[in-house]
């Protein structure tokens, strides 16, 4: 659908920058900080009965220690291919399977890879900017065709480009923000 006014283009860019900021946040807690977590593993694709499943849809997570994360598979049978999708990612961990469950034991982050998965978070980050900026270049564009078509006055389409601006810096502001903080949780030791 075509957006037929300022206002529209405006509140829909809106709405597509602060999906691109809540993206690019999401894909931080990707990155593990030496705790367990079942984030980790829920979207590792699982090759299920000749389907390939997210891991949440066959087993239910727990962490009964702060390093470890127990997988309990809803079909026993799942076992050997949940085991061989987390040793197919790139999460670097053994797991151990008891014929019931599959535990993951976590390590103590050293300070390289603490480095390394900061390096990893800035460049995730970057790619939000990216994308909230590439949300203002198609914005541009839009308001460029209002304006070809006579329904937006040029006056009216500066004053609206500053608008973008502007909200294009607050969302990248955000993501700067989350940014800082999940550097900070991943240097704390």
């Amino acid at each position: 659908m075509e957006p037929s006014s300022v206002q529209e283009v405006v509140s829909q860019t809106e709405e597509k920058m602060s999906r691109a900021v809540a993206h690019a946040v999401s894909e931080f807690s990707n990155f593990r900080t030496g705790r367990a977590s079942s984030v980790l593993v829920e979207k590792l694709l699982v090759d299920y009965y000749g389907s390939e499943v997210p891991m949440v849809q066959v087993a239910s997570f727990s962490v009964p220690e702060a390093r470890t994360l127990v997988i309990s598979p809803y079909d026993k049978n799942a076992l050997k291919a949940i085991e061989k999708a987390i040793l197919g990612s790139d999460l670097g961990i053994n797991p151990s399977n008891d014929g019931s469950v599959i535990r993951l034991a976590f390590p103590q982050l050293t300070e390289e890879r603490r480095k390394d998965l900061v390096k990893l978070v800035r460049q995730k980050a970057e790619e939000g900017r990216v994308a909230v900026r590439n949300v203002r270049r198609t914005a541009r564009h839009e308001l460029e065709q209002l304006e070809k078509a006579g329904v937006v006055r040029s006056d009216e389409l500066d004053r609206s480009e500053k608008d973008l601006d502007k909200v294009t810096q607050d969302h990248i502001s955000e993501l700067d923000k989350s940014l800082a903080h999940k550097e900070k949780e991943l240097l704390e030791i």
